[in-house]
């Protein structure tokens, strides 16, 4: 039987507006034991103070079933379509195509990057060859 979900108090943690946003791409299971949402928050506890998984909070789940979770939502692609459905919803909320019509590529870059095993500095010998 899953656990309800458990408010802790961080910075880090989602509002109830933001949670119902996103919610349907984290669907909670029968074997569930962690509410998604705790899932989630510890996540994002992770990613914005930058710690270590095993420093994460006792507040919430442990850390090894937070990593793993974040491990399977990578890998089936959970987060990237997060992040893409947040980033249409932020465009079209500033009045913009919901997708973008261009893109900008770096041309020096690209110059650069075929010739980059030909020549460059040797530091040792401080000159170009």
């Amino acid at each position: 039987m899953k656990n309800k979900y458990k408010r802790t108090n961080y910075p880090s943690d989602l509002t109830d507006k933001q949670w119902k946003k996103i919610e349907h791409f984290f669907p909670s299971g029968n074997k569930s034991k962690y509410h998604k949402r705790n899932l989630v928050e510890a996540v994002m506890y992770v990613v914005k103070t930058g710690c270590q998984w095993r420093a994460l909070p006792h507040d919430y789940p442990p850390y090894s079933t937070v990593y793993n979770f974040y491990s399977r939502a990578k890998q089936k692609g959970v987060w990237e379509k997060v992040m893409q459905f947040l980033v249409k919803e932020n465009r079209i909320k500033a009045g913009r195509n919901a997708e973008p019509s261009y893109a900008l590529i770096d041309s020096q870059s690209v110059k650069t990057a075929y010739h980059s095993d030909k020549t460059g500095y040797d530091g040792g010998k401080k000159q170009k060859e």
